[in-house]
């Protein structure tokens, strides 16, 4: 295949370039577009030789884009108007804008791409900027398809549930038979690329086996939640958190990673408590280590201590009483490269020196996972 020449808008930190890379395919990014300045800065770091354009999007001309002379555009606008804890504006949100203005301006280039990847969250499925997207698509004699997917397709133990669409240029078609539904996993003839590790037969063990029965108890979750989290742990073609966590050295300074005694004492019972066994973990977003409930899981670090003991009559204890049984879990954040390393960022991806903790929570909450758009950027162009 002749080297793909491909855009890359809201470009963020590189996800959707790693992606590119893990995907093998013969490509060059020939421009990244993205505003965020903290953003750019790490891309930049970790991309130096990519032409990196600090601007707006709608401040660029339908000249600056043909230009450029592309094959496919990555891209993943905006999630705040569309996530389901936020106002929902949908294309009255001015950060939408820039979405739609890429809309219009699609029918009007010299070259059509011959493939588009778009990323974003759960929510955006059934949004007017959604069904916008799609008449242009149509208008524009594309094929695509729809995905919900989550990286525990990818046996990755993450749960990021995230909505995507793949799109090929007539009269180019896929190598599966796409449909108007949209689908919660890959296609059976997807490629293989973008996979994690060994395969893992799939087997499914009791709640009762000693190898993975665990002491679960959240004080404030239902019957269902208890029982959802149950199933995901048990699940062995899922790999263990413990694959993707940084090695506890003395050096390694993790007591930094501890949670206050402050935290422990307020949101003790909000916590979503995972362990190195643990085959599950929800969603990390942009507020994590500043916020904690809703915002990812934190790890038990000292897996001695049986996680229903400390909880059993904790609302009993007096605060000293309650912090000295919490504090023996060792509970700490996940780290930041712990957090990349389970969205698929490689190794050799790193922060520049004055990035600080709060923005690396910050940007890694706003990315995507690397080794789904892997696998559907081969899936698109297979």
């Amino acid at each position: 295949m002749e080297k793909l020449r491909v855009l890359e808008l809201y470009s963020g930190i590189g996800g959707m370039h790693y992606a590119l890379k893990e995907s093998a395919l013969p490509a060059e990014v020939v421009a990244a577009v993205d505003v965020n300045t903290t953003a750019n800065e790490i891309y930049k770091y970790n991309f130096p030789d990519t032409l990196l354009l600090p601007k707006t999007i709608e401040g660029m001309s339908l000249e600056d884009f043909n230009k450029l002379d592309f094959d496919m555009i990555l891209m993943s606008p905006p999630c705040q108007p569309f996530t389901r804890i936020g106002l929902q504006g949908d294309i009255s949100d001015p950060r939408t804008r820039s979405f739609l203005y890429v809309l219009e301006l699609l029918p009007r280039l010299n070259k059509k791409p011959r493939f588009i990847l778009l990323e974003n969250v759960k929510g955006f499925e059934t949004s007017s900027a959604r069904n916008a997207l799609i008449k242009t698509l149509k208008d524009c004699e594309y094929s695509f398809q729809e995905f919900l997917i989550s990286p525990t397709c990818l046996g990755i133990p993450n749960s990021r549930l995230r909505y995507f669409l793949i799109a090929r240029a007539s009269p180019d078609s896929f190598s599966f038979q796409p449909t108007e539904q949209i689908l919660e996993g890959f296609p059976q003839s997807a490629p293989s690329a973008g996979t994690v590790g060994p395969t893992i037969p799939e087997k499914h063990c009791s709640a009762d086996s000693p190898e993975v029965k665990e002491s679960i108890i959240y004080k404030l979750e239902t019957a269902n939640d208890l029982e959802r989290k149950r199933s995901q742990n048990h699940d062995q073609t899922v790999r263990r958190l413990e694959d993707f966590l940084e090695v506890e050295e003395p050096e390694s300074n993790m007591d930094n990673f501890l949670l206050s005694p402050k935290t422990l004492l307020r949101y003790a019972v909000l916590m979503d408590i995972v362990h190195p066994k643990c085959r599950r973990s929800v969603c990390f977003t942009k507020g994590y280590g500043h916020y904690v409930e809703g915002t990812g899981s934190v790890l038990q670090s000292c897996t001695d201590v049986e996680l229903e003991a400390v909880f059993k009559s904790l609302e009993l204890l007096s605060e000293e009483e309650k912090l000295a049984q919490l504090s023996r879990l060792k509970l700490r954040y996940f780290t930041p490269r712990e957090i990349s390393n389970l969205m698929g960022f490689p190794s050799l991806f790193t922060f520049p020196s004055n990035i600080s903790m709060k923005q690396k929570y910050r940007v890694l909450g706003n990315s995507l996972n690397v080794h789904v758009v892997a696998k559907l950027i081969s899936l698109m162009v297979s």
